[in-house]
């Protein structure tokens, strides 16, 4: 397999012209106001303004430019190894409604698309767990199995069926069946066209900072501008306004990684995620021209603690070489994931004290499912009805138990090593090393500093201290931009932020 070269670019994004809704220019008042354009924020606005409330949807990039863009798009309630901790951490009764919970989002997606005809390539498919070889992983599988009989899920054991369906050595394997998969961006701009259609008032290139709660809630943003509403809802991925309930000390932020290339027609149907090391992730995509897309996913990391992510995506196309005969890598592309303390997303009210400003974060890799069941979460919490979930998901749940407390621990203890280790780092090299695309650290004027030299030999200079919190950014050679190890801030190799929670841009040397 060839060395992969170019910037990343997501087959969900690129496969569709993307939406061209205006900046807002000018201050406005609304009932409630949606920050962020992804699945949760879309599916939270769609359902408020079908139940005639005025409301403001505003996007800092453009629809699905976030997660939702990137992600593998497989609609499924099974989220790994899940279950069994559930049942451990809160009982069966809270873990079985996490798996209601998932499936009614499912069967949401299903009744939502039929209704509104929305064509997003939604299909049935298997959801397949499995374990390639013997030892710790494969005795949680185990634990998993007798969860989901304890739990009632539809499926079980399926080891014989994926021995069959894949061309490598499996040792055992669960399903979940009547699963799904489709295209998050043309679900996601048809329910934008929806929302518009009904009066909503959506914005894109409209950037909130932060949110001001005294009185009336009012939204302040990039421009100068602001939004007063009587409620607003942060569905900005990671919370930009992290600081209130403190989120940045309970959010664990990853990053993962997929290639996609061309399969025959015998490539497997159903949905794969693998239990063990090296994680991997497989489905596949119908494509325009007939042909059929293999999607191939895995190489987890903290973000911000790599540098050299281009063997991440290396060790994928050889992976899709090496097992499924993939000729040549047609795109690229990561996602970010943020995942709670205890695996269960923070979806409700944001702080005890403040019923004015809610929150969707922390779906780990599972924003399909776990984004539309807070966008039905929030928009019931805001109408006043009644939610078997609210107790589950409610961001202000009981005191953390020990392992949450050991993760928590864990968590800020990270991120003070590494604010540390930033402050020590300095570079060796200075910026007539750097080769056409290429970046790093480097010594400029006395000081280190971010460089990388573009295509056309341009030198970007950037200041390394990240505008969040003060930690100091890494560079990704696969993305071409700086990623913060500490709460995942990103921008690219101007200063521009690509991901929160930072709302502002690297300081620009040059």
């Amino acid at each position: 397999m060839k060395q992969l070269d170019g910037f990343p670019t997501s087959y969900w994004r690129t496969s569709i012209e993307p939406s061209t809704y205006p900046k807002l220019d000018d201050n406005l008042t609304s009932d409630v106001v949606v920050i962020g354009a992804g699945i949760a924020g879309l599916v939270t606005a769609v359902q408020l303004i079908e139940q005639g409330y005025d409301v403001t949807l505003i996007e800092a990039d453009r629809i699905a430019s976030g997660t939702t863009g990137y992600t593998t798009a497989k609609v499924s309630s099974q989220h790994g190894l899940i279950y069994d901790e559930l049942i451990q951490t809160f009982g069966e009764e809270k873990a079985k409604l996490y798996y209601e919970a998932n499936e009614e989002a499912i069967r949401f997606l299903r009744d939502q698309t039929t209704r509104l005809a929305i064509e997003c390539e939604l299909e049935e498919q298997d959801a397949y767990l499995y374990v390639a070889s013997s030892g710790p992983k494969q005795k949680q599988l185990t634990k998993e199995a007798d969860a989901y009989s304890r739990l009632g899920i539809n499926g079980g054991d399926a080891t014989v069926e994926v021995k069959d369906k894949l061309p490598y050595p499996v040792e055992q394997a669960l399903v979940i069946r009547n699963q799904a998969q489709f295209h998050p961006v043309k679900y996601l701009l048809s329910l934008a066209r929806h929302f518009t259609q009904l009066g909503g008032k959506l914005y894109e290139q409209t950037r909130a900072t932060s949110v001001e709660s005294k009185r009336t809630p009012t939204v302040l943003l990039e421009s100068g501008h602001q939004i007063e509403a009587k409620k607003v809802v942060v569905a900005s991925h990671f919370p930009f306004n992290d600081f209130k309930g403190l989120y940045f000390s309970k959010l664990e932020v990853h990053r993962s990684y997929i290639v996609s290339g061309l399969v025959p027609d015998n490539f497997p149907d159903g949905m794969f995620m693998s239990a063990d090391k090296p994680s991997r992730s497989l489905r596949h995509v119908k494509a325009a021209d007939g042909k059929r897309l293999g999607l191939f996913g895995g190489e987890n990391h903290l973000s911000g603690h790599q540098t050299d992510t281009k063997t991440n995506y290396q060790a994928l196309a050889h992976f899709a070489e090496s097992e499924f005969d993939v000729a040549q890598i047609e795109q690229f592309w990561s996602a970010q994931d943020l995942i709670s303390l205890d695996k269960v997303p923070y979806i409700g009210q944001m702080t005890s004290d403040d019923p004015n400003i809610l929150v969707a974060t922390g779906f780990a890799k599972w924003g399909m499912t776990n984004g539309i069941a807070a966008g039905l979460l929030l928009s019931d919490l805001l109408t006043g009805t009644p939610n078997r979930f609210r107790g589950l998901f409610d961001p202000n749940r009981s005191k953390l138990n020990k392992q949450d407390a050991k993760q928590f621990a864990k968590n800020n203890a990270d991120v003070a090593i590494e604010l540390l280790k930033g402050k020590v780092s300095r570079a060796s090299q200075s910026a007539d090393d750097l080769g056409i695309d290429e970046g790093g650290l480097i010594r400029h004027a006395g000081k280190t500093v971010g460089g990388y030299r573009d295509e056309s030999g341009e030198l970007h200079l950037v200041k390394t201290t990240c505008t969040h919190m003060g930690c100091d950014v890494k560079w990704n050679n696969g993305e071409r931009s700086w990623d913060c190890p500490c709460h995942g801030s990103r921008f690219d190799y101007r200063g521009n932020v690509l991901e929160g929670p930072a709302v502002k841009p690297l300081k620009k040397l040059n």
